[in-house]
């Protein structure tokens, strides 16, 4: 018993020594990193090599590789586009008006986003033979609901970004809360409110990023420091969440690749 005592009192001695105490703050350290690493919100990559993980709504996709770089191509699936082309020019522009639009999505399987960050590459043109008004129209939806008309988006358009029209230049972005505040509705009611200016060429990859937080969300371009479009009054709300989706408008033919979901933190 007392060699056992004393073996107790050695440890202990061990322990509140300079040395011992050392030893002991560096496990305290290296736990609370372990513990900091575990509360890190996981970090979702999409790289798009191929199709898998995606579900299309009124798209067709396939895998593509553009200006050398592989991701996949989208565009309106030919089921989607006889229902599209059925409807007379007033339809379309009431339908445009009321949010009654043919979305055009690819959901990414697996990913709950309310706030955080999203990443990726896209690149928008017209599809070859389309009708006057297209733009390549190419973009991100967020907290996409399951009916799949109910979502937060910020989409480019392309063609817009370098015509001689100024007023079509300052068109160049869009954000949009489909199925009620359609960008026909937004400029109604808030001329240039949604709406901003930035350089673009269309079937060019293109860097954009997606930061939301709460009721506010801003999108940068081209890994530009200053956000090109800020919206403070996201339509879902501050606690808004759903799904993550490619987007894409009528008459384009679009690309994405290289999608980064970073959730933020609890």
């Amino acid at each position: 018993m007392r060699m056992h005592a004393d073996a107790t009192a050695s440890r202990r001695h061990r322990l509140v020594t300079p040395g011992g105490l050392l030893w002991l703050m560096g496990v305290a350290l290296t736990l609370t990193a372990l513990a900091d690493v575990a509360a890190q919100p996981a970090v979702r990559r999409v790289p798009l090599a191929d199709i898998a993980g995606l579900r299309p709504h009124n798209v067709a996709v396939s895998p593509a590789t553009l200006n050398g770089r592989a991701g996949v191509r989208m565009t309106m699936s030919d089921e989607a586009r006889a229902r599209f082309t059925a409807l007379t020019p007033a339809q379309r522009e009431e339908a445009a008006r009321t949010g009654q639009t043919l979305e055009q999505l690819a959901v990414i399987d697996g990913i709950s986003f309310g706030n955080g960050t999203i990443e990726a590459e896209i690149a928008g043109a017209p599809q070859t033979g389309t009708f006057e008004g297209a733009r390549g129209f190419v973009g991100i939806a967020f907290r996409v609901h399951e009916d799949l008309r109910t979502y937060e988006a910020f989409y480019l358009r392309p063609t817009n970004g370098r015509a001689d029209d100024q007023v079509r230049r300052n068109h160049a972005v869009q954000y949009i809360s489909h199925p009620a505040w359609t960008w026909s509705r937004l400029r109604t009611e808030f001329p240039k409110k949604y709406e901003s200016y930035v350089d673009l060429e269309p079937g060019v990859w293109t860097k954009v990023r997606i930061e939301v937080q709460g009721t506010r969300a801003r999108l940068f371009v081209h890994d530009q420091p200053q956000p090109t479009l800020i919206v403070n009054d996201l339509r879902t709300g501050a606690d808004g969440r759903g799904g993550l989706a490619l987007w894409i408008d009528v008459g384009t033919e679009a690309h994405f690749r290289n999608v980064v979901v970073t959730p933020a933190k609890p």
